[in-house]
């Protein structure tokens, strides 16, 4: 019986306990990694609180432009009536003048607009869409092929779960 006493007391194993200095370390570690993503979290929603803020600056900025743009451009119709009116001594032929330069102006544009519309139909162009369109359908079909394995059955993705089952 005696000898089975300190069997029992080498059997057991002596745990050492971690060091305090260690457990501090750690923990300020911890504490250090915490403050830094609190910081930069912190940062990152005054980031957006200030992009919000700009959003909402530009749109009011833009508004307030175009307001400004038809502003100057009512004013400066006026100006070339005013000064129409005293060249041909009538108010009436002088917005019949302002009514025939914007008129002109309405149908300048509108024949630009239908230049451009004639540019990107051309043929030139027209051909290099369908190759574009052609190569993309082509594209596809391989890819959809390729998927389908040699033949022509769809083809299940090799994963990690589909080897275990």
């Amino acid at each position: 019986m005696q000898a089975s006493k300190p069997e029992r007391e080498t059997a057991a194993p002596e745990t050492a306990p971690l060091s305090s200095g260690l457990l501090s370390e750690l923990g300020q570690l911890g504490r250090a990694i915490k403050h830094l993503f609190g910081a930069q979290l912190h940062l990152l929603a005054a980031e957006l609180g200030l992009a919000r803020a700009a959003v909402s600056w530009m749109l009011i900025a833009g508004l307030a432009a175009t307001v400004a743009g038809v502003g100057l451009g009512l004013s400066v119709l006026a100006f070339i009536g005013l000064l129409l009116a005293k060249w041909l001594g009538s108010w009436i032929l002088a917005l019949l003048g302002l009514c025939v330069l914007q008129l002109l102006f309405l149908v300048g544009s509108m024949v630009l607009f239908r230049r451009c519309m004639h540019w990107m139909s051309l043929p030139i162009s027209r051909s290099e869409w369908r190759q574009m369109m052609s190569e993309t359908v082509s594209k596809a079909k391989r890819e959809i092929a390729a998927e389908r394995g040699p033949l022509g059955e769809a083809v299940k993705p090799h994963t990690a779960e589909g080897d275990r089952a």
